[in-house]
């Protein structure tokens, strides 16, 4: 019986308010998230002539702001390219890597870092002329294929080509701009990465996208998220869990120009999404309001797909796997409860 009223007394403990993190707690003092994303992926992270920054990962980054200090645009923006990326995290220059950056077992166990989930689901695929008349990644045997170095993508192309038998020729660049640079110039017959990096990279740099085919086959998996340095486990949680609000924000209807009007919800999920009932953020070192903030600042999952990369967006990529589990996708969050 001892026993029994111990154990209860530190579950009441424990369900009492976070301590906030020494992450968030240096955020606040900063009063801004350094956060890392792509130089130039159009879609997923670009920055205009004047400074903004636009895209998935980007708004990732804003809702994130928005959650913790009240304001999307306490960002400082560093831009990393693919060697750079995990160093800025490990070292401390960067609060949060959200870059299209793939989710593997090497990279979760052995960088010191931990991915917060995944906010796109992505697979490598092949990009060739359409004057090449390719149509399928079979016909690549003997191609020699723009790659860039430090990615998952290199090792990929690698086990492909063995297990395919295509002895591909790898043409290897240690930058994004170099490698578009390559195949754009004609030095590669194809030029393989994700396929969202593919529609990206031919909708900015060919002077004719019509010109150029991005082959059917997808030939990896790559989970593509944010991730955040070991050792926090407090901001590793708050990172996690403004993604899944997004989420849960899209499958119970709740949108950046209703967000106001659903406050007034008699749903006991949505009240609690919005601070309007219990106060899920005390668990997490945050006031009540911190996913209505969120989905004020970027608008749902939904949302921020299609403004970015959807199909009425400069890329047109479709929703597929990245739409809601209810509607055949990928796309599931555990509750906000």
């Amino acid at each position: 019986m001892h026993k029994l009223v111990v154990a209860v007394a530190l579950t009441a403990a424990f369900v009492g308010t976070a301590h906030a993190g020494k992450t968030l707690d240096t955020i606040k003092q900063k009063g801004q998230i350094v956060c890392g994303v792509n130089p130039s992926l159009p879609g997923f992270s670009a920055a205009d002539s004047q400074g903004n920054w636009t895209g998935l990962d980007v708004d990732i980054c804003k809702a994130l702001a928005a959650a913790v200090l009240s304001d999307a645009t306490k960002i400082k923006w560093t831009p990393l390219n693919a060697s750079q990326r995990f160093t800025a995290l490990q070292s401390g220059e960067i609060d949060v890597l959200s870059r299209n950056t793939t989710w593997t077992l090497t990279r979760d166990a052995s960088l010191g870092l931990f991915f917060t989930g995944v906010t796109y689901y992505d697979g490598q695929g092949f990009m060739v002329t359409k004057k090449s008349k390719m149509t399928s990644a079979k016909q690549l045997k003997g191609a020699t294929v723009c790659v860039q170095s430090g990615t998952t993508t290199e090792k990929n192309l690698s086990d492909y080509s063995k297990a395919a038998g295509l002895n591909m020729k790898p043409v290897v660049f240690e930058t994004q701009e170099a490698t578009n640079k390559a195949y754009f110039s004609g030095r590669c017959q194809a030029y393989t990465t994700d396929a969202s990096g593919l529609a990206s990279v031919r909708n900015k740099e060919a002077n004719n996208p019509e010109d150029h085919v991005i082959l059917p086959e997808l030939i990896s998996k790559e989970p593509l998220g944010p991730s955040v340095r070991r050792g926090d486990d407090e901001w590793f949680s708050i990172v996690k869990w403004v993604v899944f609000a997004l989420i849960e924000a899209e499958e119970y209807g709740i949108t950046q120009a209703n967000v106001d009007q659903m406050k007034s919800s008699t749903d006991p999920v949505v009240q609690r999404i919005l601070g309007t009932s219990e106060d899920t953020g005390k668990l997490l070192g945050l006031d009540k309001d911190w996913a209505y903030r969120a989905i004020k600042a970027v608008g749902n999952y939904g949302e921020i797909f299609e403004r970015n990369v959807g199909p009425k967006s400069a890329l047109k990529l479709p929703r597929g796997a990245n739409n809601l589990w209810s509607k055949g996708g990928f796309m599931y969050a555990p509750p906000i409860r």
